[in-house]
């Protein structure tokens, strides 16, 4: 069973940084197509934040775009988060997500979410 690790997060000042991390296990026979994060606010709809593919391609959510980048480390079955700039919209549960593949059928995974503050 694929499991997601999350850890990070925390609490900052308009303005300051954090970074997330993600490691997945229990891969054994599996592809990792894309892994990321999506965030949900209170009364909000969940929205991909960043994402990452096998092949490093990046995505990312308009509003965070120059801000926040992701990187991946293959080998260890990790992506990362490094936000900066961070503005009190910003503030959500961050939840690590990925896609992975086994016998040509994908599977979605995420993991259980952590809290990102940002308020002065």
């Amino acid at each position: 069973q694929v499991q997601l690790v999350g850890s990070g997060g925390g609490m900052v000042q308009p303005g300051g940084s954090l970074s997330l991390s993600c490691a997945a296990s229990g891969t054994d026979g599996f592809i990792i197509n894309t892994m990321g994060w999506y965030r949900q606010a209170p009364g909000k709809q969940r929205e991909l934040v960043a994402q990452i593919t096998r092949s490093r391609i990046t995505n990312y959510l308009d509003s965070v775009k120059g801000r926040f980048t992701i990187s991946g480390d293959n080998a260890k079955n990790t992506v990362y988060l490094q936000m900066n700039s961070l503005k009190p919209e910003d503030t959500a549960v961050y939840y690590c997500h990925a896609v992975v593949t086994r016998l040509s059928r994908a599977y979605d995974y995420w993991g259980q979410g952590t809290q990102v503050t940002v308020s002065s």
